[in-house]
């Protein structure tokens, strides 16, 4: 195993680690750190990126998403509304911090036009009664 390989799986775990705690803490991102974890993965061990594409809780999200299918309505309806909700609690606790104000809404703007116009829509098909 190559040193490159070796850094890539370390990576990989510690972006894991940091997804899995961003499902519990509001302002640390889940979903990016779960895709950077799949690419380190993809390049470092086949064995883990399989474990991570098939994990029951995300894994069918990054499926998605790696194949180009995007994210559905729903699911990034519900991104937006924890996002901002928990960014205009932290606004609120950070009044007295107007640059860091500032840059949280930049940051909030842009994952919001990211979201919106660079990600696909997943469209899913409803089922139809018998």
């Amino acid at each position: 195993m190559t040193t490159m390989k070796i850094f890539l799986i370390l990576v990989g775990w510690l972006a894991v680690a940091l997804g899995v705690l961003g499902i519990f803490l509001p302002l640390l991102p889940t979903t990016p750190f779960l895709l950077l974890a799949s690419a380190c993965f993809a390049r470092g061990s086949a064995r883990m990126h399989h474990w991570l594409q098939t994990n029951r809780v995300f894994g069918s999200y990054l499926r998605d998403y790696e194949n180009g299918h995007g994210m559905p309505l729903r699911a990034k309806v519900w991104v937006l509304i924890f996002m901002w909700c928990s960014m205009g609690y932290s606004l609120w606790r950070l009044q007295h911090l107007p640059g860091l104000q500032l840059m949280l809404v930049m940051i909030g703007i842009c994952v919001t036009i990211y979201l919106a116009r660079c990600v696909p829509t997943m469209v899913i098909a409803a089922e139809k009664p018998d």
